[in-house]
């Protein structure tokens, strides 16, 4: 940008630069208000995909409704997307769990990407709901989608808004207890529009998806940047999902300060990588370190060598409980290029059986309305939805839980390595 003027900057803006997305919402409020904020100029108009009256928190309308309604529609400009691709490496899916057009159309479109494009990986990041949130039937429209998830997703992000929301608490009060040094500037990400610091009666959604967004460009670094141990988006999946179904990662970040305009000493090298396994950067509500890994990745932006790396997965492997059969489970990922403003950052990603107590709530809330056939009425109506999409999806994720609990049986067992080849002489 400060290159001065050419055919793709004016006056200091990027004008040619288009985003590779696609922007699907029912209820076209949220993307009107994109197109009138300051990244309007990213998206076109083409890259949208609106209707006026939302999808009522019902996954049957999202999916079975609109998702039919939409699809040709969806296909051609996913396709114009991928056309557009010198080397398209994956498929980015964002959506939330607990509405209607978030985990009914959203799920639609997981199908649809792997029937369009069967051999592109497919990313999905969802956002749980919390216990307290305001959609009813949020536990229905959770347990549908997470059959798809199960079944049609090559990693899943899992995303709790209580985590998100708690980050930003923090923050807050660091902010505001002076620890992290005085200097907040004005309007940045986790003030608000009058330059003081938000209060907490206020939902801070923007420095939430702030976390969110840094989760993801940490995740795309090496696609985007030089580096001397680059990680291909592939090889996550390849590396941290040994069994299909069980696809779920836990990440979790550090610094978290990315998010705010404060002048915030950067954190020691290892004092990061301690961070990144504390459950106070984890962006799902959950306790790793007490549960079982099946893989863990670590994603390294900044100056850091191969031989820091090392040194840290070393440290911190003795109070880790790995998996018998993969001890060195270690995926590593080294980008040159820091986060702006920081000397260095990290994403861990943690496939660990410690999802579990977040998939067993979402049973049981699910099942307290299913005893009683609550609002299933409002499901039921739509034509191609019947009952028993119920019962198969929350036989899936009761599958999934299961697998999840076979797996924590074999925690502290002992570490026991497979037998040689016998040669005959």
């Amino acid at each position: 940008r400060s290159g001065g003027d050419g055919p793709d900057i004016y006056k200091g803006k990027i004008c040619s630069l288009k985003a590779r997305a696609l922007l699907i919402d029912m209820e076209e409020g949220v993307v009107n208000e994109i197109l009138q904020g300051p990244l309007r100029d990213v998206f076109d108009s083409k890259q949208l995909i609106t209707d006026v009256s939302g999808s009522g928190n019902n996954w049957a309308v999202g999916h079975k409704l609109y998702g039919y309604q939409y699809r040709e529609n969806i296909v051609e400009k996913l396709r114009k997307m991928a056309e557009h691709c010198d080397c398209l490496q994956c498929f980015f899916i964002i959506h939330s769990m607990g509405g209607g057009t978030g985990s009914g159309l959203g799920t639609f479109v997981l199908n649809l990407l792997e029937d369009e494009f069967p051999e592109v990986y497919r990313f999905v990041t969802s956002v749980y709901p919390s216990g307290e949130d305001d959609v009813i039937t949020s536990p229905y429209n959770s347990v549908l989608a997470m059959k798809e998830l199960n079944e049609h997703a090559d990693c899943v992000l899992p995303i709790e808004n209580e985590s998100l929301f708690d980050i930003v608490n923090k923050i807050n009060q660091m902010m505001n207890s002076g620890k992290l040094g005085s200097t907040v500037k004005q309007n940045s990400l986790v003030t608000s529009s009058t330059g003081g610091a938000k209060t907490l009666q206020e939902k801070p959604f923007d420095a939430m998806n702030n976390i969110v967004a840094n989760l993801l460009l940490n995740l795309t670094s090496s696609a985007r940047f030089e580096g001397s141990l680059n990680m291909d988006l592939n090889e996550i999946s390849m590396n941290l999902v040994p069994f299909p179904r069980l696809h779920y990662l836990v990440s979790s970040l550090t610094p978290l300060y990315t998010l705010v305009d404060i002048n915030v000493p950067s954190r020691r090298l290892d004092q990061m990588f301690s961070d990144a396994f504390s459950r106070d950067h984890q962006l799902i509500q959950a306790d790793p370190k007490h549960s079982l890994y099946l893989a863990c990745a670590l994603l390294v932006r900044g100056n850091v060598q191969v031989s820091d790396l090392r040194r840290n997965i070393e440290r911190l492997k003795p109070s880790l409980h790995f998996v018998s059969w993969n001890q060195e489970g270690w995926k590593t990922g080294l980008c040159s290029v820091p986060p702006v403003g920081h000397s260095h950052s990290l994403l861990a990603l943690a496939n660990n059986t410690c999802v579990k107590p977040t998939f067993i709530e979402l049973k049981d809330r699910f099942m307290k309305l299913y005893k009683k056939k609550a609002h299933l009425h409002h499901y039921l109506q739509i034509d191609g939805m019947e009952q028993s999409c119920f019962s198969e999806a929350v036989s899936s994720l009761s599958d999934l839980i299961e697998e999840y609990s076979e797996l924590d049986a074999t925690k502290g067992g002992p570490r026991t390595d497979p037998s040689r080849l016998k040669i005959a002489v």
